[in-house]
């Protein structure tokens, strides 16, 4: 088989470890990775600090970028969790304003506790 249909270190590769927010009414279940690439960090100082002119969209595009590298699964209301990062965006880009301000304090705390140099939108 040709180069391009091995698959390189995927059975080795650690995940990294994880971190579990449940919603006050315990409906909702997030999980989020506990590490984050300096890759990473460097690109959500990026988009953290965006337009000088739409602050609001740096602030919208910071907790979407956050919650697209973070989050792992998403379980809700006993449904099947969601696992797939197409799948997991889709539905926070669908999510209603409580579940917004759900999942925004789930990735504040989990960044105060995993990643305190890294500032919070």
């Amino acid at each position: 088989m040709g180069k391009r249909g091995r698959r390189r270190g995927a059975a080795e590769a650690p995940r990294a470890a994880e971190a579990e927010y449940r919603s006050p009414d315990s409906e909702m279940t997030l999980a989020l990775r506990a590490a984050m690439t300096p890759a990473t960090r460097r690109d959500y100082a990026e988009v953290r600090s965006g337009s000088p002119l739409s602050g609001e969209d740096a602030w919208q595009r910071s907790v979407e970028f956050l919650f697209e590298r973070l989050a792992v699964r998403w379980e809700i209301a006993g449904a099947e969790p969601i696992v797939r990062q197409k799948e997991l965006l889709g539905r926070y880009r669908f999510a209603a304003t409580d579940e917004r301000r759900w999942i925004r304090d789930a990735l504040r705390e989990h960044l105060a506790e995993h990643f305190p140099d890294v500032e919070a939108p």
